[in-house]
């Protein structure tokens, strides 16, 4: 993990802001917890075929309504921050989204999501 308490403070905000930004519609807050080179990828066979949304897409998903949860229930657990890296893990009640996180200047944006449904 990290001694720095701060990084992992703003991870689980960037990470708040992905799921209320995904469950509530808000495009602004979407926007603003993913890298511009995001890669949100699931499995779509057995056979670990991948289809991949990129943050262009994401965000015109987050707009066309997304989810539809105001304050949806959540938990997010940092596993562990490297100097400018970072990996964490959003259960929320429909996904389990594994990501992966890089420092900017302005902040910790979400630049790999792993994701299934929960079914």
């Amino acid at each position: 993990m990290t001694d720095n308490q701060d990084d992992v403070t703003q991870i689980e905000a960037a990470a708040a802001d992905y799921i209320k930004g995904w469950y509530s519609g808000d495009v602004a807050r979407m926007d603003r917890c993913l890298h511009e080179d995001l890669v949100k990828r699931t499995p779509t066979s057995p056979d670990g075929d991948l289809r991949a949304v990129s943050k262009a897409r994401m965000l015109e998903l987050t707009a066309d309504g997304g989810g539809d949860m105001i304050d949806p229930e959540y938990e997010t657990v940092v596993f562990r921050v490297s100097q400018d890296i970072a990996s964490a893990v959003v259960t929320s009640p429909e996904y389990v989204d594994f990501l992966q996180l890089v420092r900017t200047n302005d902040g910790w944006k979400i630049v790999n999501i792993l994701f299934r449904t929960l079914s």
